[in-house]
């Protein structure tokens, strides 16, 4: 293991391995990143994979866009020989209220103002898209195209490899134990195969990015929350995009291999770190998903998971510097949707660490939005 660095970045997710990407990229020679398991063992790859621009704030639709506009050409950029496999079959978001339709119309208005290609349609129109929908419980629904889903796998070692090509050193199956500060000042990390001297330290940590604020005395403003997800057995294609609905509460779409994966959120799961399945999460899951979706039900489960959602208050990610920690920096509290954030927090981040002006503005994503109130609430959350 090196023993110094210009910057460590604690975690092996998307996240993490796209910051130091981007940091090699643009000329950082000496990057460490640090992943107790191995690359994608978090919230990355327990995540739906599905990556979408139809969001109700801007800041989210700006760094969605972005991110997807990376992802079309991923595997040129970071000159991949697999394939991170982006299938842009859209996202059909249906709405079950008159109070989501109105909404529905605020946020394509939004996304619409901000170059996302999303339409507004009739239960008829979103029957032409999805002809298996149960449109009985239904008001309208929104589409974009350019949505889609990819593989998470290919996509975190797609920005790994090309970082390590850069000079990154990745090491997995190492843990952080603590990070050194003095006099208000990042000055290294220790860890379980030994110490490095660094001035810079990225908090990447997904789900355990709370343990690694406190390990700076920072209370960050985020909890872990367990998430489960169903994946069927393989089938012939029958659903190209995403459906996803907010008040029903589900996602739902069919991954490349032809299994059908389908998640849904529950606000009385653990907020701890664990990552065990239950019972209850199958039987809600399954009846909740056959009333949008009857032909689903003759399908056979072959497998449950669970990840951790790492939430905030508003559900927008924190990103950039810590004031009170001078070189301890935040890409944390994505709440679900920091996979397909992915790329482009490894611009901004870096972009913020090298003092250079971000591509999107990003200071409303500061920490201390918490501390001076100015919270801004995403309403599109499964």
């Amino acid at each position: 293991m090196i023993r110094t660095a210009d910057v460590v970045v604690i975690g092996g997710g998307i996240s993490g391995v796209a910051i130091a990407y981007n940091l090699a990229k643009k000329g950082v020679k000496n990057v460490a990143v640090i992943e107790k398991k191995y690359l994608a063992s978090g919230s990355t790859g327990r995540c739906g994979a599905g990556i979408r621009q139809q969001w109700g704030t801007e800041m989210n639709c700006r760094i969605a866009k972005f991110a997807c506009e990376l992802f079309e050409n991923a595997n040129e950029e970071l000159g991949y020989d697999g394939d991170i496999e982006f299938k842009q079959g859209g996202y059909l978001m249906i709405s079950s209220t008159e109070k989501e339709h109105e909404q529905f119309k605020k946020n394509v208005e939004l996304q619409n103002r901000l170059g996302i290609p999303s339409r507004l349609l009739s239960l008829e129109e979103a029957k032409e898209i999805v002809p298996y929908l149960n449109t009985d419980p239904l008001v309208s629904a929104a589409f974009c195209q350019k949505d889609g889903h990819l593989n998470p796998f290919h996509t975190t070692e797609a920005f790994a490899k090309a970082a390590e090509r850069l000079g990154v050193k990745i090491y997995r199956f190492t843990e952080v134990t603590d990070i050194i500060t003095e006099n208000g000042k990042i000055k290294g990390v220790k860890t379980t195969k030994g110490d490095i001297s660094t001035s810079i330290v990225v908090n990447a940590a997904g789900g355990y990015s709370h343990v690694i604020g406190k390990m700076v005395g920072i209370d960050l403003p985020v909890y872990s929350e367990r998430h489960q997800i169903l994946v069927s057995e393989a089938i012939e294609p029958i659903l190209e995009p995403m459906v996803m609905a907010f008040a029903l509460n589900l996602y739902c779409q069919q991954v490349p291999h032809g299994g059908i994966i389908m998640g849904r959120g529950d606000d009385t799961e653990p907020k701890d770190l664990r990552t065990t399945s239950g019972w209850r999460f199958l039987d809600e899951m399954t009846k909740t998903i056959i009333n949008i979706l009857p032909p689903l039900k003759n399908l056979r489960m072959i497998r449950q998971w669970a990840g951790l959602y790492n939430l905030t208050p508003d559900r927008q990610p924190i990103l950039g510097p810590v004031d009170e920690i001078e070189g301890f920096y935040l890409a944390v509290g994505f709440s679900g949707h920091g996979f397909m954030f992915g790329p482009a927090t490894g611009v901004l981040l870096a972009e913020s660490i090298l003092g250079e002006e971000n591509t999107l503005p990003i200071d409303m994503l500061n920490l201390n939005r918490f501390e001076k109130g100015e919270l801004i609430f995403e309403p599109a959350v499964v």
